[in-house]
């Protein structure tokens, strides 16, 4: 428990952030749920999809919600399913 006006201060600050930061990690997980999702069901139709998450990674690593390199590692993770799924259809077609 918080002694000082300070620490109380501390306190509600800290409970704020943390609030803020779950929801906007929450919203980000939706984000690269749907693009995940939607390489997987229609390659050609993802890029706005996948645009979109990479936009909310920025974001989020802007605000300092998740660090640079996670943002910048998820990124190229989304960038890289997207490009085979995408060579995988471009071979079967």
């Amino acid at each position: 428990m918080a002694n000082h006006a300070s620490a109380e201060k501390r306190n509600r600050q800290r409970i704020k952030r943390t609030a803020r930061n779950r929801a906007a990690k929450s919203a980000l997980r939706t984000e690269l749920k749907k693009a995940r999702a939607q390489i997987v069901a229609a390659p050609a139709d993802s890029t706005n999809t996948v645009r979109e998450a990479i936009g909310a990674l920025d974001m989020a690593a802007h605000k300092g919600t998740i660090p640079r390199k996670r943002a910048s590692r998820l990124q190229g993770r989304l960038a890289r399913a997207l490009h085979k799924a995408s060579k995988a259809v471009e071979t079967r077609g």
